[in-house]
């Protein structure tokens, strides 16, 4: 059987700090050019940040409850029925799920320009950590989007 995903879920290992899989992940995601090392620093700094700004909160329980208040539940998909395309709602996969959620933080931090990374970072995860910020104004579109299209939810076979 033809495998969907690459072995780089099962190559993974967690963090040094924090023994965190997730972390470890972000990291990669965060990652330009190979340069790991540099990218490790830039989360490993935002996490020190949100650690002095929200003292009685843990750092890696803010991540990890941005990162989950970000995810999906459902998103849109094209469909071609009969010479037209509908956007079709469709229930989003776990690892879909994490995907999306990372890839829209870090898209989110990579827009804000004029401030060190790990500060950009910090104030965005704290934001999803708060249920608001660009991140979570994402997945509230997406979340529209399929909402106002649940007519055609019956194209998804």
């Amino acid at each position: 059987m033809v495998q969907k995903f690459t072995a780089s879920a099962e190559q993974l290992k967690p963090d040094t700090r924090y023994n965190s899989l997730l972390l470890s992940k972000f990291v990669n995601c965060l990652m330009y050019d190979g340069k790991k090392s540099i990218a490790t620093k830039v989360v490993y700094d935002a996490l020190d940040y949100i650690q002095k700004q929200m003292p009685d909160e843990e750092p890696l329980e803010v991540f990890m409850t941005a990162v989950d208040n970000v995810k999906p539940a459902i998103e849109v998909r094209s469909k071609r029925v009969g010479g037209a395309t509908y956007q079709v709602p469709t229930p989003v996969s776990p690892r879909r799920q994490q995907t999306l959620s990372i890839r829209w933080l870090l898209e989110a931090v990579r827009s804000k320009k004029g401030r060190p990374i790990h500060r950009s970072l910090a104030d965005e995860l704290m934001a999803a950590f708060r249920r608001e910020g660009s991140a979570m104004t994402k997945r509230e579109n997406v979340h529209r989007m399929a909402d106002a299209n649940k007519a055609f939810a019956h194209f998804a076979w």
